[in-house]
């Protein structure tokens, strides 16, 4: 195809977010949740390399094992991509893992954001965002905040999203090295379904939550652990398991990292309202 890459490699971020709160308002009649959410992006990401084939073979590595590769988001990505618009090409994809698994980081799906960003740029396809974050959210929920690029408040199963400009805080996240199953959390039975809808003044005014802290807290002992040892700055993201404390300034966010107990990981970062993935891309263009 004219214009595309052709065995070049391309290594592109693929961020973390926050929830900065995480609200659920109802159910669909399908089962889905109804949320109300506010996302931003940090300067801590996996990293993903495409290399395009002429064969339009799709291969992946350096992924995690306990993924089989046909299950693995970025692969899905790939062969949704090439499935919707017919192209012949391939790509070689390895992905550099850095994002804890079960988290509430967004991992998976910002990986698969950035196959599909990645691919349209590679495989020359020209497409809109609009296009592809409604093609990813077949593949999950917050796969379409991370294509769109901007922090952004959110509503419906997550892809209904408006962006906002958000205070570009630093953050200290503490991950309790457990994995929280998404669907085991939607499921328990003290989980608090029905939050009055709200607009960003209640966020403002601090009068939000993360519904799944206490079910998490409950069910995971070190989740409880991690709780207590951050304090009343601490806050769960997506459905666990990472906490996170926000900080004016990186100084105050290092002093608490370098506290941290050895059983438990963390790290340090920015909030950013633009998505790094978008601007590495936009050096691209």
């Amino acid at each position: 195809m004219e214009n595309t890459f052709l065995g070049e490699a391309l290594s592109l971020p693929a961020p973390a977010k926050l929830n900065l709160f995480l609200h659920i308002t109802g159910r669909r009649a399908d089962g889905y949740h109804l949320l109300q959410t506010l996302f931003q992006f940090l300067d801590y990401s996996d990293v993903i390399s495409l290399q395009v084939r002429g064969d339009g073979k799709i291969t992946r590595s350096l992924a995690s094992p306990l993924i089989p590769e046909n299950e693995d988001l970025v692969v899905k990505a790939a062969r949704l991509l090439q499935q919707v618009t017919g192209c012949q090409l391939g790509v070689d994809i390895k992905v550099h893992k850095i994002l804890p698994m079960g988290g509430g980081l967004g991992g998976g799906s910002s990986d698969a954001a950035t196959v599909l960003l990645g691919l349209n740029y590679l495989w020359n396809l020209q497409l809109d965002l609009d296009r592809l974050a409604a093609w990813g959210l077949r593949l999950g929920a917050d796969v379409p905040v991370f294509v769109q690029g901007h922090a952004a408040w959110a509503e419906g199963v997550g892809e209904r999203l408006e962006s906002v400009n958000l205070p570009e805080k630093w953050y200290f996240v503490l991950h309790p090295k457990v994995h929280i199953s998404t669907a085991e959390v939607f499921s328990a039975e003290g989980l608090t379904r029905n939050c009055k809808p709200i607009r960003m003044a209640a966020f403002l005014a601090g009068q939000t939550t993360n519904v799944f802290e206490p079910v998490v807290r409950k069910n995971s002992p070190e989740v409880a652990k991690a709780f207590e040892w951050l304090g009343d700055q601490a806050r769960l993201t997506g459905s666990g398991a990472c906490l996170f404390a926000e900080f004016d300034d990186e100084a105050s966010a290092q002093t608490i990292a370098k506290n941290l107990p050895k059983q438990w990981s963390g790290f340090v970062a920015k909030g950013r309202c633009v998505s790094p993935l978008h601007e590495k891309l936009n050096t691209l263009s």
